[in-house]
Protein backbone atom coordinates (compact mmCIF):
# COMPACT_ATOMS: atom_id res chain seq x y z
CA UNK A 1 0.00 0.00 0.00
CA UNK A 2 1.21 3.03 -0.55
CA UNK A 3 0.22 5.80 1.60
CA UNK A 4 0.71 9.88 1.22
CA UNK A 5 1.72 11.55 4.82
CA UNK A 6 0.82 15.07 5.25
CA UNK A 7 2.64 16.64 8.26
CA UNK A 8 4.45 19.75 9.63
CA UNK A 9 8.71 19.39 8.70
CA UNK A 10 9.66 20.94 12.45
CA UNK A 11 12.47 22.70 10.02
CA UNK A 12 9.54 24.99 9.15
CA UNK A 13 8.14 25.50 12.29
CA UNK A 14 11.12 26.61 14.15
CA UNK A 15 12.49 28.30 11.09
CA UNK A 16 15.45 26.21 11.29
CA UNK A 17 16.39 26.04 7.41
CA UNK A 18 20.23 25.21 8.49
CA UNK A 19 19.11 21.79 9.80
CA UNK A 20 19.34 19.15 6.54
CA UNK A 21 17.66 16.56 8.62
CA UNK A 22 13.31 16.93 8.82
CA UNK A 23 12.14 16.36 11.94
CA UNK A 24 8.44 16.09 13.24
CA UNK A 25 6.58 16.07 16.10
CA UNK A 26 6.07 13.47 18.69
CA UNK A 27 2.70 11.82 17.49
CA UNK A 28 3.71 11.58 13.72
CA UNK A 29 7.88 10.53 14.46
CA UNK A 30 6.46 8.14 16.50
CA UNK A 31 3.79 6.74 13.87
CA UNK A 32 6.53 6.79 11.01
CA UNK A 33 9.00 4.28 13.32
CA UNK A 34 5.80 2.20 13.45
CA UNK A 35 5.51 2.09 9.88
CA UNK A 36 9.50 1.34 9.47
CA UNK A 37 8.61 -1.55 11.50
CA UNK A 38 6.56 -2.94 8.32
CA UNK A 39 8.25 -2.53 5.61
CA UNK A 40 6.45 -5.43 3.58
CA UNK A 41 3.25 -3.31 4.13
CA UNK A 42 3.52 -0.33 3.76
CA UNK A 43 5.42 2.55 0.77
CA UNK A 44 5.14 5.98 3.33
CA UNK A 45 6.22 9.38 1.48
CA UNK A 46 5.70 12.44 3.76
CA UNK A 47 5.15 15.01 1.73
CA UNK A 48 5.53 19.04 3.92
CA UNK A 49 5.52 22.23 2.96
CA UNK A 50 8.12 24.91 3.45
CA UNK A 51 8.68 28.75 2.73
CA UNK A 52 12.77 29.03 2.26
CA UNK A 53 14.59 27.09 -0.70
CA UNK A 54 16.85 25.52 -1.17
CA UNK A 55 16.33 23.14 2.01
CA UNK A 56 18.60 20.30 2.36
CA UNK A 57 16.70 16.77 3.08
CA UNK A 58 17.47 13.07 2.38
CA UNK A 59 15.25 11.85 -0.06
CA UNK A 60 14.85 8.74 2.27
CA UNK A 61 13.84 8.33 6.04
CA UNK A 62 14.16 4.62 6.10
CA UNK A 63 14.20 1.80 3.29
CA UNK A 64 10.08 2.33 2.98
CA UNK A 65 10.01 6.00 3.94
CA UNK A 66 10.17 8.66 1.15
CA UNK A 67 10.48 12.68 1.69
CA UNK A 68 9.26 15.22 -0.06
CA UNK A 69 10.06 18.66 1.08
CA UNK A 70 7.61 21.26 -1.35
CA UNK A 71 8.68 25.03 -1.40
CA UNK A 72 5.47 27.71 -0.89
CA UNK A 73 6.21 31.00 -1.12
CA UNK A 74 4.86 33.34 1.65
CA UNK A 75 1.12 34.33 0.04
CA UNK A 76 0.39 30.42 -0.33
CA UNK A 77 0.14 29.77 3.57
CA UNK A 78 -2.72 31.62 5.75
CA UNK A 79 -3.41 34.44 4.20
CA UNK A 80 -4.78 32.31 1.52
CA UNK A 81 -6.60 29.23 3.13
CA UNK A 82 -2.91 27.36 2.35
CA UNK A 83 -3.94 27.41 -1.35
CA UNK A 84 -0.47 27.31 -2.65
CA UNK A 85 0.26 24.20 -0.41
CA UNK A 86 -2.80 22.88 -1.37
CA UNK A 87 -1.82 23.17 -4.97
CA UNK A 88 1.51 21.97 -4.60
CA UNK A 89 0.37 19.06 -2.64
CA UNK A 90 -1.87 18.19 -5.22
CA UNK A 91 0.89 18.35 -7.84
CA UNK A 92 3.24 15.91 -5.94
CA UNK A 93 -0.05 13.24 -5.46
CA UNK A 94 -0.34 13.45 -8.90
CA UNK A 95 2.72 12.62 -9.60
CA UNK A 96 2.95 9.93 -6.46
CA UNK A 97 -0.61 8.35 -7.10
CA UNK A 98 -0.99 6.91 -3.72
CA UNK A 99 -3.94 4.65 -2.72
CA UNK A 100 -4.46 7.10 0.31
CA UNK A 101 -3.89 10.79 1.74
CA UNK A 102 -3.22 11.32 5.33
CA UNK A 103 -3.07 14.85 6.93
CA UNK A 104 -1.99 14.82 10.47
CA UNK A 105 -3.78 17.65 12.33
CA UNK A 106 -6.03 20.47 11.71
CA UNK A 107 -3.79 23.13 13.09
CA UNK A 108 -2.38 24.57 9.95
CA UNK A 109 -2.36 22.87 6.21
CA UNK A 110 -2.41 19.65 6.55
CA UNK A 111 -5.90 18.80 6.48
CA UNK A 112 -7.46 20.91 4.36
CA UNK A 113 -4.29 19.75 1.28
CA UNK A 114 -5.82 15.84 2.38
CA UNK A 115 -9.42 17.09 1.69
CA UNK A 116 -8.87 18.53 -1.45
CA UNK A 117 -5.94 15.90 -2.66
CA UNK A 118 -8.23 14.24 -5.03
CA UNK A 119 -6.97 10.81 -3.50
CA UNK A 120 -9.02 8.96 -0.70
CA UNK A 121 -7.87 10.27 2.47
CA UNK A 122 -8.50 10.65 6.16
CA UNK A 123 -7.31 13.26 8.82
CA UNK A 124 -5.95 12.94 12.48
CA UNK A 125 -7.11 15.63 14.65
CA UNK A 126 -4.63 15.79 18.14
CA UNK A 127 -6.22 19.30 19.19
CA UNK A 128 -9.23 20.27 18.25
CA UNK A 129 -9.22 23.76 16.91
CA UNK A 130 -12.99 24.75 17.82
CA UNK A 131 -11.97 24.07 21.57
CA UNK A 132 -9.00 25.49 21.80
CA UNK A 133 -10.63 28.88 20.06
CA UNK A 134 -13.71 28.49 22.95
CA UNK A 135 -10.94 28.02 25.66
CA UNK A 136 -9.06 31.10 24.61
CA UNK A 137 -11.57 33.45 24.21
CA UNK A 138 -9.93 34.90 21.29
CA UNK A 139 -11.46 37.11 18.98
CA UNK A 140 -12.97 37.06 15.59
CA UNK A 141 -10.59 37.16 12.85
CA UNK A 142 -8.16 35.76 15.29
CA UNK A 143 -5.74 32.70 13.76
CA UNK A 144 -7.93 30.14 15.99
CA UNK A 145 -10.87 31.39 14.75
CA UNK A 146 -9.91 30.70 11.37
CA UNK A 147 -8.59 27.71 12.16
CA UNK A 148 -11.48 26.41 13.62
CA UNK A 149 -13.47 27.13 10.57
CA UNK A 150 -11.18 25.48 7.89
CA UNK A 151 -11.22 22.83 10.45
CA UNK A 152 -14.58 22.30 9.95
CA UNK A 153 -14.46 22.90 5.72
CA UNK A 154 -11.67 19.73 5.89
CA UNK A 155 -13.06 17.35 8.43
CA UNK A 156 -16.40 17.45 6.00
CA UNK A 157 -14.62 16.56 3.04
CA UNK A 158 -12.50 13.75 4.10
CA UNK A 159 -13.45 9.52 4.27
CA UNK A 160 -12.74 10.54 8.41
CA UNK A 161 -11.18 10.92 11.00
CA UNK A 162 -9.01 8.82 13.48
CA UNK A 163 -9.38 10.57 16.84
CA UNK A 164 -6.18 10.28 19.43
CA UNK A 165 -8.80 9.77 22.38
CA UNK A 166 -12.56 9.84 23.06
CA UNK A 167 -12.86 13.42 23.99
CA UNK A 168 -11.54 14.36 20.50
CA UNK A 169 -14.14 11.94 18.92
CA UNK A 170 -17.12 13.31 20.75
CA UNK A 171 -16.24 16.83 19.49
CA UNK A 172 -15.47 15.97 15.78
CA UNK A 173 -17.97 13.28 15.21
CA UNK A 174 -20.40 15.57 13.97
CA UNK A 175 -18.52 17.05 11.36
CA UNK A 176 -16.96 13.96 9.31
CA UNK A 177 -18.50 11.09 7.84
CA UNK A 178 -16.61 8.20 10.39
CA UNK A 179 -14.58 8.45 13.04
CA UNK A 180 -11.98 5.85 14.85
CA UNK A 181 -10.36 5.88 17.96
CA UNK A 182 -6.33 5.30 17.49
CA UNK A 183 -4.53 6.97 20.31
CA UNK A 184 -0.63 8.57 19.66
CA UNK A 185 1.91 6.15 19.43
CA UNK A 186 4.78 6.50 21.85
CA UNK A 187 8.08 6.66 20.40
CA UNK A 188 9.97 3.29 19.95
CA UNK A 189 12.56 5.18 22.09
CA UNK A 190 10.70 4.71 25.62
CA UNK A 191 10.42 0.65 25.30
CA UNK A 192 14.11 0.08 23.88
CA UNK A 193 15.98 3.12 25.71
CA UNK A 194 17.98 2.71 28.58
CA UNK A 195 19.50 5.82 30.87
CA UNK A 196 23.27 6.11 31.29
CA UNK A 197 22.90 6.37 35.05
CA UNK A 198 20.03 4.22 37.26
CA UNK A 199 17.66 6.33 40.29
CA UNK A 200 20.43 7.96 42.28
CA UNK A 201 19.28 7.16 46.08
CA UNK A 202 17.73 9.93 48.08
CA UNK A 203 14.45 11.74 48.72
CA UNK A 204 11.30 11.31 46.28
CA UNK A 205 11.88 12.91 42.94
CA UNK A 206 8.40 14.53 41.58
CA UNK A 207 8.33 15.55 37.40
CA UNK A 208 5.91 18.11 36.24
CA UNK A 209 5.55 18.09 32.01
CA UNK A 210 3.92 20.94 30.20
CA UNK A 211 3.76 24.76 28.68
CA UNK A 212 3.60 26.68 31.70
CA UNK A 213 -0.41 27.91 31.50
CA UNK A 214 -3.55 27.76 33.30
CA UNK A 215 -4.71 24.91 31.37
CA UNK A 216 -1.75 22.62 32.75
CA UNK A 217 -2.87 24.38 36.02
CA UNK A 218 1.38 24.22 37.55
CA UNK A 219 0.51 27.01 40.02
CA UNK A 220 -2.48 25.20 41.57
CA UNK A 221 0.70 21.89 41.71
CA UNK A 222 2.87 24.60 43.50
CA UNK A 223 0.07 24.76 46.24
CA UNK A 224 -0.69 21.63 46.89
CA UNK A 225 3.41 20.64 46.87
CA UNK A 226 3.54 23.65 49.50
CA UNK A 227 1.28 22.09 52.22
CA UNK A 228 3.40 18.67 51.93
CA UNK A 229 7.04 20.84 52.86
CA UNK A 230 7.00 20.47 56.03
CA UNK A 231 6.38 17.12 56.52
CA UNK A 232 8.46 15.16 53.60
CA UNK A 233 11.76 16.02 51.84
CA UNK A 234 11.29 15.77 48.32
CA UNK A 235 12.19 17.42 45.14
CA UNK A 236 10.32 18.57 41.67
CA UNK A 237 11.46 19.45 37.80
CA UNK A 238 8.88 21.20 35.89
CA UNK A 239 9.61 20.99 31.94
CA UNK A 240 7.64 23.16 29.46
CA UNK A 241 7.91 26.47 28.33
CA UNK A 242 7.16 29.88 29.25
CA UNK A 243 6.30 33.10 27.22
CA UNK A 244 7.98 36.35 28.20
CA UNK A 245 5.66 38.48 29.59
CA UNK A 246 3.22 36.20 30.16
CA UNK A 247 1.63 36.87 33.97
CA UNK A 248 0.98 33.07 35.01
CA UNK A 249 4.18 32.18 33.51
CA UNK A 250 6.14 35.03 35.95
CA UNK A 251 3.52 34.07 38.80
CA UNK A 252 4.98 30.61 38.31
CA UNK A 253 8.12 31.55 38.55
CA UNK A 254 8.19 33.71 41.96
CA UNK A 255 6.01 31.05 43.87
CA UNK A 256 7.97 27.97 42.46
CA UNK A 257 11.52 30.22 43.81
CA UNK A 258 10.07 30.64 47.18
CA UNK A 259 9.32 27.39 48.05
CA UNK A 260 13.13 26.42 47.34
CA UNK A 261 14.99 24.68 50.90
CA UNK A 262 17.85 22.78 51.36
CA UNK A 263 14.81 19.84 51.54
CA UNK A 264 13.09 20.96 48.76
CA UNK A 265 14.15 21.50 45.33
CA UNK A 266 11.57 23.41 42.76
CA UNK A 267 13.50 23.17 39.34
CA UNK A 268 12.62 24.34 36.19
CA UNK A 269 13.54 23.53 32.66
CA UNK A 270 12.32 24.68 29.53
CA UNK A 271 13.08 21.66 27.22
CA UNK A 272 14.59 18.17 26.59
CA UNK A 273 15.61 16.22 24.27
CA UNK A 274 14.42 12.99 23.97
CA UNK A 275 17.42 11.21 25.57
CA UNK A 276 16.95 13.98 28.44
CA UNK A 277 13.13 13.24 28.99
CA UNK A 278 14.51 9.05 29.32
CA UNK A 279 17.13 10.57 31.78
CA UNK A 280 14.93 12.20 33.24
CA UNK A 281 12.29 9.26 33.82
CA UNK A 282 14.34 7.12 34.93
CA UNK A 283 15.83 9.36 37.64
CA UNK A 284 12.20 10.48 39.14
CA UNK A 285 9.59 8.40 41.00
CA UNK A 286 6.73 10.27 40.28
CA UNK A 287 4.68 12.84 37.74
CA UNK A 288 1.81 14.92 38.65
CA UNK A 289 -0.29 15.94 34.88
CA UNK A 290 -3.45 17.90 36.26
CA UNK A 291 -4.39 19.73 33.18
CA UNK A 292 -8.20 21.19 33.85
CA UNK A 293 -8.55 20.14 30.05
CA UNK A 294 -8.09 17.26 27.85
CA UNK A 295 -4.04 16.83 26.98
CA UNK A 296 -3.54 16.29 23.68
CA UNK A 297 -0.08 14.77 24.46
CA UNK A 298 1.22 11.50 25.94
CA UNK A 299 3.44 12.51 28.38
CA UNK A 300 1.95 10.95 31.30
CA UNK A 301 1.79 7.70 28.79
CA UNK A 302 5.81 8.30 28.20
CA UNK A 303 5.76 8.49 32.15
CA UNK A 304 4.18 4.99 32.82
CA UNK A 305 6.03 3.08 30.24
CA UNK A 306 8.82 3.74 32.46
CA UNK A 307 6.84 3.07 35.36
CA UNK A 308 6.86 6.15 37.36
CA UNK A 309 3.71 6.80 39.81
CA UNK A 310 0.96 9.05 38.34
CA UNK A 311 -1.13 11.27 39.56
CA UNK A 312 -3.32 12.64 36.96
CA UNK A 313 -6.70 14.51 36.71
CA UNK A 314 -9.38 12.92 35.11
CA UNK A 315 -9.50 14.40 31.17
CA UNK A 316 -8.88 12.83 27.82
CA UNK A 317 -7.93 9.19 27.49
CA UNK A 318 -5.90 9.00 31.13
CA UNK A 319 -8.63 6.08 31.58
CA UNK A 320 -8.22 4.44 29.11
CA UNK A 321 -4.26 5.03 28.95
CA UNK A 322 -4.04 4.14 32.87
CA UNK A 323 -6.46 0.87 33.07
CA UNK A 324 -5.61 -2.18 35.01
CA UNK A 325 -2.13 -0.34 35.89
CA UNK A 326 -1.86 -0.07 39.52
CA UNK A 327 0.41 3.04 39.33
CA UNK A 328 -1.66 5.47 38.43
CA UNK A 329 -4.33 7.85 40.31
CA UNK A 330 -6.89 9.37 38.69
CA UNK A 331 -8.78 12.32 40.61
CA UNK A 332 -11.72 14.28 39.33
CA UNK A 333 -10.22 17.67 37.24
CA UNK A 334 -11.31 19.62 40.75
CA UNK A 335 -10.07 17.25 43.65
CA UNK A 336 -7.14 18.74 44.48
CA UNK A 337 -7.59 17.87 48.27
CA UNK A 338 -7.87 14.03 46.95
CA UNK A 339 -4.40 15.35 44.98
CA UNK A 340 -3.10 16.16 48.10
CA UNK A 341 -4.00 13.56 50.15
CA UNK A 342 -3.08 10.41 47.77
CA UNK A 343 0.58 12.82 47.66
CA UNK A 344 0.64 12.71 51.36
CA UNK A 345 0.11 9.01 51.41
CA UNK A 346 2.88 8.21 48.87
CA UNK A 347 5.06 10.26 50.19
CA UNK A 348 5.09 8.98 53.88
CA UNK A 349 5.30 5.54 52.22
CA UNK A 350 8.05 6.95 50.08
CA UNK A 351 10.47 9.02 52.29
CA UNK A 352 13.52 7.66 50.99
CA UNK A 353 13.92 5.96 48.17
CA UNK A 354 16.20 3.57 46.51
CA UNK A 355 17.75 2.71 43.20
CA UNK A 356 15.38 1.39 40.76
CA UNK A 357 15.73 -0.39 37.56
CA UNK A 358 13.73 1.18 34.81
CA UNK A 359 12.29 -1.16 32.55
CA UNK A 360 9.66 -0.85 29.91
CA UNK A 361 5.87 -1.70 31.17
CA UNK A 362 4.34 -4.37 29.69
CA UNK A 363 0.94 -3.43 29.44
CA UNK A 364 2.13 0.15 27.99
CA UNK A 365 3.97 -1.33 25.25
CA UNK A 366 0.64 -4.11 24.08
CA UNK A 367 -1.27 -0.56 23.52
CA UNK A 368 1.23 2.08 22.67
CA UNK A 369 4.25 0.38 21.16
CA UNK A 370 4.62 2.53 17.38
CA UNK A 371 4.28 -1.12 15.53
CA UNK A 372 0.90 -1.64 17.08
CA UNK A 373 -0.72 1.80 16.44
CA UNK A 374 0.77 1.96 12.82
CA UNK A 375 -0.73 -1.56 12.04
CA UNK A 376 -4.32 0.24 13.27
CA UNK A 377 -3.82 3.16 10.86
CA UNK A 378 -3.25 0.04 8.10
CA UNK A 379 -6.60 -1.29 8.98
CA UNK A 380 -8.43 2.85 8.64
CA UNK A 381 -6.31 3.04 5.24
CA UNK A 382 -7.35 -0.39 3.57
CA UNK A 383 -10.89 0.53 4.88
CA UNK A 384 -11.14 3.89 3.10
CA UNK A 385 -9.25 2.96 0.06
CA UNK A 386 -11.08 0.46 -0.21
CA UNK A 387 -8.16 -2.42 -0.55
CA UNK A 388 -8.89 -5.82 1.34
Amino acid sequence: MKVALLTTDSREHFKDYSNPQPYFGAAPEALLEGFRLLPDSIEVHVISCLQQSPVSSPEKLADNIHYHPLVVSKLGWMRTGYQGCVRAVRRKLRELKPDIVHGQGTERECAVSAALSGFPSVVTVHGVMRAIHELGGEHRNGYYWFAKHLESFSLGRVGGVISISPYVDSLVAPLTPKTWFIPNALQEFFFTGSSRHKRRNGPARIVNVGVISPRKRQLEVLAELRDLRDDFPFEVTFVGRTTPGDPYGAEFHSLRGTLETPHHKFAHIESLTREAFLELYDDSDAMIHFSSEESFGLTFAEALARNLMLFASDVGAIRQIGEGLSNCRIFGPQDFAGLRLALREWLAANRHLETREAAPNRLIAERYHPEVIAARHLDVYREVARIP
